[in-house]
């Protein structure tokens, strides 16, 4: 089978590549499709993908309206010669892509508050493939599976962590660090949401200095005294920063489930945390107590001079975070199985995925009938 994967965010790079590793180990073709957003070229290409640059961002989140029927257009005259078999991906772009190609597309998603996009692609996709926690019912073309996107890649199955991080960091393995992650808010769907002011992140990281190392990652620009605070590594070393971590504060969100996954506190602001947050994050915060959400950006501040001072932190979410990961599948090895099946898995009754979602049982590859 040769199968088509749209990667558009770093994100992306990371929730695909075991399952596109594996895929082509069993002897099927992937062709990688990229857009040139953030880190995410540089990702795969620090971990050896090859991949055809479909789309150029523009900066603003209306230059990237406009430019997605081009980016669409290139993808489609890349692929009508490569003559995939199926597209995967996430959003709008692999979906509209298999519209004029005339190919199927499968698409897994965690995003809730996006109604208009789920509008837009339910006709078109062969099956919406979301986590068990999505609130959202989309229709018969909804399939639930008991784990995350983030479990795709941090499941222990895949994800060994790498102590050597600390040499990177310049500091010794006995120190305890705290990693600040800001977001950009410049995606379409992030308009009118807000994060940390400037002085608000002057401020967690004194208040953090009291009683640990603090690193940065922003994807904006910070002012000249937090840059000294900018963290300098891999791309792809991120999540050993995450693992080794004594907590995570962020006003993004894929950060904040990658930290929980790994056991480490991870505290979340912005203005869309809140009454209709993401199932993922309702879950996580409410049955597993491994996050803790604010829309209120003191008592964000305040939970994280609270948490800090706890001295058995890390080894209390590690308990917590061996129970979630007892409960969750391995997201890799089920959607290898589902893409390697096609179109038979989408044939599978909801009884069928029902003890999916308890057992972590899995379709037979056809490599193994």
């Amino acid at each position: 089978m040769k199968i088509a994967f749209f990667i558009n965010t770093p994100a992306h790079v990371h929730f695909h590549k075991y399952t596109i590793r594996e895929l082509e180990r069993r002897g099927h073709t992937v062709l990688v499709l990229a857009r040139n957003y953030g880190d995410t070229l540089k990702l795969l290409e620090e971990l050896g993908f090859r991949y055809f640059m479909y789309s150029d961002v523009p900066d603003s989140k209306y230059g990237k309206i406009i430019n997605f029927p081009f980016s669409v257009l290139a993808a489609f005259r890349y692929l009508r010669l490569q003559k995939p078999d199926l597209l995967i991906g996430i959003g709008l772009y692999s979906t509209y892509t298999s519209l004029l190609l005339r190919k199927p597309c499968v698409i897994f998603t965690d995003s809730e508050p996006t109604n208009f996009q789920f509008m837009l692609l339910k006709p078109i996709v062969k099956a919406i493939i979301t986590p068990s926690a999505f609130q959202m019912d989309l229709g018969p073309k909804h399939i639930k599976i008991n784990t995350y996107k983030e479990f795709a890649y941090l499941h222990a199955n895949y994800f060994k962590p790498d102590s050597s991080i600390y040499e990177l960091l310049e500091i010794s393995q006995d120190s305890n660090f705290v990693l600040l992650r800001f977001n950009a808010f410049d995606a379409v769907h992030d308009v009118g949401i807000k994060g940390f002011t400037i002085d608000e992140k002057r401020t967690l990281v004194r208040e953090i200095e009291h009683y640990s190392k603090v690193f940065i990652s922003s994807e904006v620009n910070l002012p000249e005294d937090l840059q000294k605070y900018v963290i300098k590594i891999p791309k792809h070393r991120i999540h050993d920063v995450l693992y080794y971590a004594k907590m995570i504060i962020a006003d993004t969100q894929t950060i904040i489930t990658e930290a929980a996954v790994l056991g480490t506190p991870a505290i979340r602001y912005n203005t869309f945390a809140g009454e209709h947050d993401m199932g993922n994050f309702v879950e996580l915060e409410k049955k597993y107590r491994l996050i803790f959400s604010f829309n209120d950006s003191r008592k964000a501040i305040n939970k994280v001079i609270e948490l800090i001072q706890r001295p058995e932190l890390k080894k209390e979410w590690m308990q917590k975070r061996d129970r979630l990961l007892a409960d969750k599948i391995d997201a890799t090895q089920f959607l290898v199985s589902f893409i390697e099946n096609y179109p038979d898995s989408l044939n599978q009754t909801s009884d069928y995925y029902k003890d999916v979602i308890k057992t972590g049982a899995l379709v037979p590859s056809k490599s193994d009938l």
